[in-house]
């Protein structure tokens, strides 16, 4: 298949790694060990190790990645340029089977991609090597908008990283903001290769139907939406959230076992406010990126 099929990962950035992941864990989520990052800047050079690095929130659908910078010295993988806008959610992974076809589609398109970036890093320190296939689109405004298929899913989804006291089970939904949606709107369009529509909120709606495993090995064949909303629009979906910046990647939908008990339960103590899908953790206290647990 041509096109994008899933999300598969946000990834919220912030300059230290340990307040974020202490954030995460304080919100019920159980985390992935460090693991630095590594690849080719371009993809033909070298594999080179990064500066940056994660943990992650494996779910039974898709994954939260947060990233920071953990040596200064080495590449940082665009974070200085992502943080000196917000802190918070600046990556925005979509899952694809087929990185060839998809990259055929992109060039015919128009758009200037050199070729498959290949990603590679250790789940844990020591261990094995998980390797990723990259579809980046070049430069856009939002971040970092991507396609990926991941080559060695079994390495980063497992078990012992998956039982979150939240209950959370899918990345469901991701919002951003812009003061133009309709060119957020069309380069998603663009990458994803699949067409958008009105979104009831205001903006646009990019709809992802799903395939199994396309999100990680556990995972269903279920719907996951992109939102571009207006600046006006994004409080009555995410209450208090206000732009930063332009555009935006303002928050995300997590899809829980129980509609969100075990998540209000774990989030006692933390103000919390009723968005229309769920219980919304503020951008405060969740790293700069609104969480809502449906």
């Amino acid at each position: 298949m041509s096109t994008a099929v899933a999300i598969d990962h946000v990834g919220v950035a912030a300059r230290d790694l340990g307040p974020m992941a202490a954030a995460y864990e304080r919100l019920g989520f159980a985390l992935s060990p460090i693991a630095q990052q590594s690849g080719r800047r371009r993809p033909d050079l070298p594999v080179e190790k990064y500066g940056s690095g994660n943990r992650c929130a494996f779910l039974r659908h898709g994954y939260i990645e947060l990233i920071a910078i953990l040596d200064p010295a080495l590449y940082d993988n665009t974070l200085n340029a992502f943080l000196a806008r917000y802190t918070g959610m600046h990556i925005l992974a979509l899952a694809m089977e087929d990185p060839e076809a998809n990259l055929a589609r992109l060039r015919a398109a128009g758009l200037d991609i050199p070729g498959i970036a290949w990603l590679e890093r250790p789940v844990e320190a020591g261990g094995p090597i998980a390797k990723f296939a990259r579809l980046p689109f070049p430069d856009p405004p939002e971040g970092r908008i991507q396609l990926i298929r991941h080559l060695t899913p079994e390495l980063v989804w497992q078990e012992r990283w998956m039982d979150h006291a939240n209950k959370a089970e899918a990345l469901e939904e991701v919002i951003l903001c812009a003061a133009e949606p309709a060119e957020t709107a069309a380069r998603l369009s663009r990458l994803s290769g699949l067409a958008v529509e009105p979104d009831p909120a205001g903006g646009f709606l990019l709809r992802l139907p799903g395939a199994a495993r396309a999100a990680g090995p556990f995972a269903p064949v279920i719907e996951t939406r992109v939102r571009i909303l207006t600046e006006a629009a994004l409080p009555t979906v995410l209450p208090g959230v206000s732009p930063p910046a332009s555009p935006y990647m303002a928050g995300m939908v997590v899809r829980t076992a129980d509609g969100g008990a075990a998540a209000r339960r774990v989030l006692a103590g933390i103000p919390t406010l009723e968005a229309p899908q769920g219980v919304m953790v503020p951008p405060a206290f969740a790293a700069g990126a609104a969480i809502v647990f449906a």
